[in-house]
């Protein structure tokens, strides 16, 4: 299922291509909105424990999820 996040500290194409690289192999195609703020990412999240670790993942980027 796809999942919209809203994250902290992304700022311009290169944070962008930052989470993209890092993160594609694990979790997929992932879609990074810089035209809205705060900033979304789309990532397909199989299940509780998939959105567990792209939390994780992210924080550990330095781009914190915004829990709503």
């Amino acid at each position: 299922m796809k999942k919209t996040f809203k994250a902290q500290n992304i700022a311009c194409s290169g944070c962008s291509n930052l989470i993209k690289s890092s993160l594609e192999d694990s979790f997929g195609t992932i879609e990074v909105n810089l035209d809205v703020e705060p900033k979304e990412v789309t990532v397909e999240i199989a299940d509780d424990t998939k959105e567990a670790t792209f939390k994780e993942e992210m924080k550990t980027l330095g781009f914190e999820i915004i829990e709503e």
